[in-house]
């Protein structure tokens, strides 16, 4: 029998370990005495409700590494990441490193292998918002320049890395210098259509109001909306008149990192409102089935989160997006997303818009279902 393809799963934020969801549960399923995983946490999220509880719920073996690199400046945390990645490569006990999206431990892991010459397979890869001022397409575009596998979610993602000059050519063998462009599917919605079908008792909804009373669900963690302080007050402020105008309950579990900035930015008054309002429900973050349950009963959702708005796509709900641009462009020209930026007048229009439409289908844009299948069998075919 061949020996086992050794890979080493990198992850570090809550998107990570939903997306490692998929992969994992089709070695256990399928793949199993072909592939071997062993997952290392960088502790960039170290809150239990912000991964550690993910483990459990999502059937995730607890990681066999743990870094525990916790907060610092952007600099500080990728070094200590960094060090502590290469560690483990160096122990030479490791075929390929598996690194998902664009985090600064999808950033560290792609520098620590790539100077290493450990091979890379990117999960997620070729996503573009062109923005660079964003920390996130800075690590999305190291990451994809130094691996050996790029795992493409949408036919967007493939043109992205052939405009950039990346061969769509897999008839060779796959290296850092000359990579295999896969268009793979998504493995986000491996696990929406997996856990949809899993019963749950969850009390989530609970307090929104009778059964049946439409909400909006809504979500902030990105660094450029959160930590300046116009955008931030104009955000919340935006959701307390919209609060008003449509009568509708809003829903936002609030990031750790989101709290801390409004405690620290949002005017003293706008604050005493928001705490005040007794539609405005701020909850902890919560678990990934939770949110799934939120995204498939919310009216519209609100986000700036990347992978919100495609759990919102696959449960056909509209969505309005706090940025002025996104990496998943497909859901904004097919009309199931529309950019506001942190604008409160386009919020408006957008929510007014979103609630007056029809029902929206669901793109299919990402794949069959089976990505993570998919990168397995690629992954095996051509280690």
């Amino acid at each position: 029998m061949a020996t086992p393809l050794r890979l080493l799963t990198v992850i570090g934020a809550r998107p990570q370990v939903i997306k490692a969801a998929a992969l994992s549960r089709a070695i256990r399923e399928q793949f199993d005495g072909r592939i071997k995983e062993t997952i290392l946490h960088t502790g960039q999220h170290y809150d239990a409700n912000m991964s550690g509880v993910f483990f459990g719920e999502l059937g995730i073996p607890e990681p066999e590494v743990q870094l525990g690199v916790g907060s610092g400046t952007q600099g500080a945390t990728t070094a200590r990441m960094v060090e502590g990645i290469e560690a483990v490569l160096l122990r030479k006990a490791h075929d390929v490193l598996v690194i998902y999206g664009d985090t600064n431990s999808t950033l560290a892991g792609a520098l620590a292998a790539a100077k290493l010459h450990v091979p890379i397979a990117h999960i997620e890869a070729g996503l573009r918002s062109f923005n660079k001022a964003m920390p996130e397409e800075v690590n999305r575009i190291v990451a994809d320049h130094c691996s050996t596998w790029l795992f493409c979610p949408t036919t967007t993602a493939v043109m992205n890395l052939d405009r950039e000059g990346f061969s769509l050519n897999t008839d060779h063998p796959a290296t850092m210098d000359k990579p295999h462009v896969v268009n793979s599917g998504d493995v986000m919605l491996d696990n929406a259509l997996h856990f949809s079908g899993i019963k749950k008792n969850s009390s989530i909804l609970d307090g929104i109001g009778p059964t049946g009373t439409e909400f909006m669900l809504v979500t902030v963690h990105r660094q450029n909306n959160t930590d300046d302080v116009q955008r931030l007050n104009a955000i919340f402020g935006a959701l307390m008149e919209l609060r008003q105008r449509t009568k509708m309950p809003v829903l936002l579990p609030v990031h750790p990192r989101t709290q801390q900035r409004m405690n620290d930015l949002l005017d003293p008054s706008l604050a005493r409102a928001v705490e005040q309002d007794q539609g405005l429900r701020l909850i902890p973050p919560v678990g990934y089935l939770d949110m799934l349950e939120l995204e498939r009963n919310a009216r519209v959702v609100i986000t700036d989160s990347g992978g919100v708005q495609k759990e919102a796509s696959f449960f056909a709900k509209p969505c309005v997006i706090l940025r002025s641009e996104t990496e998943w462009v497909e859901l904004v020209e097919q009309g199931h997303g529309e950019l506001v930026d942190a604008d409160p007048e386009r919020l408006f229009g957008a929510v007014d818009r979103a609630l007056a439409a029809k029902a929206c289908s669901t793109p299919k844009v990402f794949g069959d279902g089976n990505a993570a299948l998919h990168i397995c069998e690629h992954l095996i075919r051509t280690r």
